[in-house]
């Protein structure tokens, strides 16, 4: 029925005045999910189990403290200082066991008592977070795509030197090391570096990690296959991928001492890959290193010129201009599938997209590396839980594809907060019993029903 025009408007005579009430209101009635969710899985006991005997002092208790930092990510706090707008609601009070919220001088002061031990006591718990979701899918073969980024610092913070900042390369930086696990989409690990360190210089003791948390946490039952860019093609990681039996797919640079751009040259013939996309196979003898790689080279036919302008060397202008690229591997994928299984190594860019804009993982809250670190690993854990909440109340799975990107289909924190966490609410006690009374809203409504049946059917 279409309605008149004068039914749709409303008029409106002034500007509201404004009264700040007692009255037990809150802005993220959705957290009350959330709680629910992180009681069914025991998650304030194992992080006890975790920290326990940690030397983190303070009045507020340890379990409380981490759940402060990781409510305070969920919600969109970006900055230590954004606790003081929680206080008061008292959805959050009830999410962090706390009467009172601790300041943000004492969360800072707080986080500096952290050390390397105890920032990887929370990695650990992550890591068993991610575990249960691997043994609830049927895989067996992990693909882990592994690469590094950049956080800018400042001038104060510890250990923090200029380096590998593409964008801003005078500044300070940190740059984190992250491995993502492709087929579901989960932060395996991260490990927070000084901005100086070069991925292929430092990434033997990361990867050695990885291996090792896999192993512990999932067993050894499994196929690791890796994917990295370049700055991971070296000596030392080709070898120990070979000693750890792990498949992996490596963009090969362009140095100038290796013969790719000779082999291109020679190439008359090139089979086509996908829409644009032409390549070939190749053997590269490294004598230097004393390994014989297996190596597909593709060009890209694109509508400009390329940065490194590898075009002008190699063809007449008529022919189109061109993007390189090299990937060696170890698996038998044809060089088709293994174009667009290196495709798949997007979803790790996203998913750190994410963390930066949806998590706060860019943000820099202390001048102390440790507390930085942890403040990593928090927002680590926020993604993961985030991710498993969905997983565990009716996210859907797409089929295995030949990109091996996550298979669950999630929304992102964005979407997350807009339609679940963000909803106004009342907290009411008629008869002495506790309700949340939220907006008559259908949408909203059909949401909440339906993870709550999921959480109780679990």
């Amino acid at each position: 029925m279409r309605r008149r025009k004068v039914d749709l408007s409303r008029r409106v005579n002034g500007p509201l005045q404004l009264e700040f009430t007692a009255e037990r209101l809150t802005s993220f009635a959705g957290l009350e999910l959330l709680a629910r969710y992180l009681q069914r899985i025991g998650f304030n006991r194992r992080l006890a189990q975790r920290l326990k005997g940690a030397s983190l002092p303070t009045d507020f208790g340890i379990v409380a403290m981490v759940r402060v930092l990781l409510v305070l990510v969920i919600l969109g706090g970006r900055r230590v200082r954004h606790i003081g707008f929680l206080e008061g609601d008292p959805l959050v009070h009830r999410f962090c066991g706390l009467q009172q919220l601790p300041t943000a001088r004492t969360v800072g002061r707080w986080m500096t008592w952290f050390d390397a031990r105890t920032v990887q006591r929370i990695a650990d718990l992550n890591a068993d977070l991610v575990a249960e979701q691997i043994a609830a899918m049927p895989l067996r073969t992990l693909t882990i795509d592994v690469d590094g980024t950049v956080v800018s610092t400042g001038l104060t913070a510890e250990r923090a030197f200029r380096g590998y900042n593409p964008h801003h390369r005078k500044v300070p930086s940190y740059f984190p090391i992250l491995a993502h696990l492709g087929d579901t989409g989960h932060i395996l690990r991260v490990k927070n570096r000084s901005g100086n360190v070069h991925d292929g210089a430092s990434s033997i003791t990361f990867l050695r990690e990885v291996f090792a948390q896999v192993d512990t946490t999932s067993g050894k039952g499994y196929q690791l296959n890796l994917r990295m860019d370049g700055a991971f093609f070296s000596q030392k990681v080709l070898r120990l991928l070979d000693a750890k039996s792990a498949g992996y797919a490596i963009k090969v640079p362009f140095w100038k001492w290796l013969p790719l751009r000779e082999h291109i040259r020679q190439r008359k013939r090139w089979k086509s890959i996908a829409e644009g996309v032409d390549g070939f196979e190749k053997v590269l003898v490294i004598e230097q290193w004393g390994v014989t790689l297996r190596v597909a080279i593709y060009r890209k036919r694109v509508n400009h010129r390329t940065r490194k302008n590898y075009q002008l060397d190699l063809f007449d202008p008529d022919n189109g201009t061109y993007e390189y690229s090299a990937v060696a591997t170890n698996l038998e994928y044809s060089i088709r599938d293994l174009w667009h299984f290196m495709c798949g190594r997007g979803a790790q860019e996203k998913a750190i997209a994410e963390l930066k804009s949806g998590f706060s993982f860019d943000t820099v809250p202390t001048a102390n590396y440790a507390a930085n670190s942890v403040w990593q690993q928090i927002s680590i854990l926020a993604y993961n839980v985030m991710r498993n909440f969905q997983m565990e109340t009716g996210a859907n799975m797409r089929g295995r594809n030949r990109k091996r990107t996550p298979r669950p289909v999630v929304k992102t924190i964005q979407t997350l907060r807009f339609e679940l966490l963000h909803r106004a609410g009342l907290l009411v006690r008629p008869a002495g019993r506790c309700i949340l009374r939220i907006s008559d809203n259908g949408k909203t409504k059909s949401l909440f029903e339906n993870i709550l049946q999921r959480l109780e059917a679990a």
